[in-house]
């Protein structure tokens, strides 16, 4: 069945397997998808990926992390651009998630950063999503 927005698809995946504390989570694969994933691998919000290959799409497993009170690391996941109404930011109008406590993910000209990678690139960009 075809998904009218592929990134909210994945974070809502995200945020239904760690509320139901899975130790993973798998979502149909694409390279936006791979590039969000290894930006969520980076800055700390997940313990791995496994890029699980078959002849259709494959897939893209995430190992969610967990804190010694058995509570997740990602507190929220929030879509910004969305298909009917797209979200774009000059290089000094980039967002900081929480006063910096979270992370904000920007497609840019460049391919996909975090805010602050943006920042330091003086890209601007389409905002994906936040993370805290």
């Amino acid at each position: 069945m075809p998904v009218t927005d592929p990134i909210a698809d994945m974070l809502t995946r995200i945020r239904n397997a760690s509320m139901a504390k899975f130790e993973h989570v798998d979502i149909p694969s694409s390279k936006l998808k791979q590039e969000l994933a290894r930006i969520l691998k980076e800055e700390g919000y997940i313990k791995g990926i496994k890029i699980l290959n078959d002849d259709i799409q494959g897939s893209i497993r995430l190992y969610l992390k967990y804190d010694v009170a058995d509570k997740s690391v990602i507190t929220n996941l929030k879509r910004i651009s969305k298909p009917g109404r797209r979200v774009y930011v000059k290089r000094d109008k980039i967002p900081k998630v929480l006063g910096g406590m979270g992370s904000a993910i920007i497609s840019t000209s460049k391919g996909v950063m975090t805010g602050k990678n943006t920042k330091e690139a003086k890209l601007g960009g389409e905002v994906l999503c936040y993370i805290w």
